[in-house]
């Protein structure tokens, strides 16, 4: 399902932990991290998408997770032109994803990698709140920042964390 501009919807989950840790996960066979997302079906809400996600990527039930919240628009990437796949109709030039922001309700152990029959992630480790900016994929990266920023005051009411800018910001100026 790509809209009118080429863009296909999606959902992103940042999932914490009790400690305000992010779920960090890296991609199978690559060395690639990223939160776990992935794209709505046609007649599902994008609620749905996200839980039928985090069974599919992560291993967990709606009743394991709490949603402190989503993010109040569509944030928008674009895929470089690399990776746009020109022989598909409609051409899909990027994605617009809603971001959603979880706090787990279960133990570690109730995490699974392996509840799909195509894992998304072969490992995953918690991370602090902006660790992320420094290892996503270059063009995922504002929409990332994006995402983080808009959701931090529901995890952090008292005030958000500085963020390090040293890796940050060499890795931003690609």
């Amino acid at each position: 399902m790509i809209d009118s501009e080429g863009f296909r919807p999606n959902v992103g989950i940042i999932i914490c932990n009790h400690q305000k840790q992010l779920f960090w996960g890296r991609r199978v066979g690559q060395n690639a991290w990223q939160f776990p997302q992935g794209g709505i079906k046609e007649q599902e809400s994008p609620e749905e998408a996200m839980y039928r996600e985090l069974q599919e990527e992560v291993g967990l039930k709606p009743s394991q997770v709490e949603i402190l919240g989503v993010t109040d628009d569509w944030l928008r990437y674009r895929l470089p032109k690399r990776y746009i796949r020109h022989h598909c109709q409609p051409l899909c030039i990027g994605q617009k994803q809603l971001w959603y922001l979880l706090k787990v309700q279960c133990d570690e152990t109730d995490f699974c990698l392996d509840s799909s029959p195509k894992p998304e992630f072969d490992h995953w480790r918690w991370v602090k709140y902006w660790h992320p900016l420094r290892e996503v994929v270059y063009f995922k990266r504002k929409v990332y920042t994006r995402a983080l920023e808009e959701l931090a005051p529901l995890l952090f009411p008292e005030g958000t964390p500085v963020r390090s800018h040293t890796n940050y910001l060499r890795q931003n100026r690609r």
